[in-house]
């Protein structure tokens, strides 16, 4: 359809490693800026009809070239990229047979997400207003739920880089509705107790297990943080993948709504601190 997915795949080394996610989101973020996000599928085939002409074909051939070159350019020139785009991939791909959901859960820097049940995504209901914050919102939907399009081989790579991050962010922005749900905080449950969201660095806290949270509900504002429930504050997450992760498709209600659901798990505040001493004594102050 729109991607490969599996363990030797140039496109999912360009999709899933740091510098094709960057240009994916480069790319979105150039075409949200030019225009309006659009409701309509007729206006978004218009936007994505190929050219017939020659000269169109020649523009096609021109792109597929430059973006060869790139990867060529680009394939050795950083080992920790190579080598963290590899492990980008799903763990045991099986090809065809994972699902995009799983294709993307699985990828490095987003442990984070969990898989959002295909029975919520497809329930119109769950995804009201979404349409108008995404671009090529319906063959991103198409994309999520893995149902095959004709449209996907008309596609430029940049089209085709366009909807694989409208996508994502189609993704996220249903994940945030759906991590409030029972069954997404069952989800989120299972990843808190086996540590995927990381501990808290501050030292009196003594390893306390966070939380994802965003600072802003609005899409872009801000990178996910995590929230430690013993001293309440926020950090930055342990990996810089895990910090390009837009905070929106967290939001800043989940970790507090999950507290209150399960209450047995929210530990007490903590009660020591840190104490500036010089030779022993205490520091005045002020």
């Amino acid at each position: 359809m729109y991607r490969e997915r599996g363990g030797g795949s140039s496109k999912t080394e360009l999709v899933g490693g740091p510098l094709g996610r960057k240009r994916i989101n480069d790319a979105l973020d150039n075409h949200l800026e030019k225009s309006s996000p659009s409701t309509s599928r007729a206006k978004d085939k218009e936007r994505l009809s190929l050219p017939s002409t020659s000269a169109g074909k020649s523009q096609l051939d021109h792109r597929a070239a430059a973006a060869a070159a790139y990867l060529a350019k680009n394939k050795f020139s950083d080992e920790e990229s190579e080598t963290d785009s590899k492990e980008s991939d799903v763990s045991g791909s099986d090809g065809d047979d994972t699902s995009w959901i799983s294709w993307f859960c699985n990828l490095r820097g987003n442990e984070f997400f969990c898989e959002v049940d295909d029975e919520y995504i497809q329930d119109d209901f769950n995804l009201c207003g979404l349409s108008s914050q995404v671009p090529y919102y319906d063959y991103a939907l198409d994309l999520i739920l893995d149902v095959e399009s004709s449209h996907g081989d008309m596609f430029t790579e940049e089209q085709n880089e366009l909807v694989e991050s409208a996508a994502e962010m189609l993704y996220g922005l249903i994940h945030v509705r759906y991590i409030l749900t029972s069954k997404g905080m069952s989800a989120m449950l299972e990843k808190y107790k086996n540590y995927d969201f990381g501990r808290c660095p501050r030292v009196y806290c003594c390893e306390q297990p966070c939380l994802p949270v965003g600072r802003s509900d609005i899409p872009r504002s801000s990178t996910v943080n995590i929230y430690c429930p013993k001293c309440e504050d926020i950090y930055y997450p342990r990996t810089k993948y895990q910090g390009n992760i837009d905070g929106a498709y967290f939001g800043t209600t989940y970790p507090h709504l999950f507290l209150m659901t399960y209450g047995h798990l929210k530990p007490q505040k903590a009660s020591q601190s840190y104490v500036p001493r010089v030779f022993g004594f205490k520091l005045h102050k002020p």
